[in-house]
């Protein structure tokens, strides 16, 4: 059987706020939604497949913009598939080098976690604000 949603339930099951939705039907993001005759948004399970990659396009970064084209060019059809393509392949580059530098970052942050868990914990960090002090005063900073 097939089933609508009010923007109430996409709202929670997207853990997006109501204005948000609305929002992102006002940019153009939701042209595929329907209006019943009370003017309210009804949302279908295909709605809810696209609505799911919007919010995922825009959770690893993609602006509203590029969202905006990409849905443009699902709604253009078959004939889009290559630009949509080319579209995605390169956010996921980008989604890449992110999560690139948020490893790196993670990986000092876990050094940091380390040193303060060590044994000698406290000496390390003495030893390091003394050095600290003692750099500056040679620079006469």
């Amino acid at each position: 059987m097939l089933k609508t949603f009010s923007i109430k339930e996409v709202a929670k099951k997207f853990d997006l706020s109501i204005s948000t939705i609305r929002y992102y039907d006002k940019r153009g993001l939701l042209p595929f939604v329907a209006k019943n005759a009370a003017g309210y948004r009804i949302f279908t399970e295909t709605d809810l497949n696209l609505i799911k990659t919007i919010v995922c396009l825009k959770n690893t970064g993609m602006s509203i913009n590029n969202i905006k084209t990409y849905i443009e060019l699902v709604m253009a059809g078959p004939s889009s598939i290559d630009e949509r393509k080319k579209l995605l392949l390169n956010h996921r580059r980008q989604v890449l080098q992110e999560q690139q530098v948020l490893a790196d970052n993670l990986r000092e942050v876990d050094f940091k976690i380390k040193k303060y868990e060590s044994p000698d914990a406290e000496s390390v960090i003495k030893n390091e604000l003394e050095y600290v002090a003692r750099e500056k005063k040679k620079l006469n900073l």
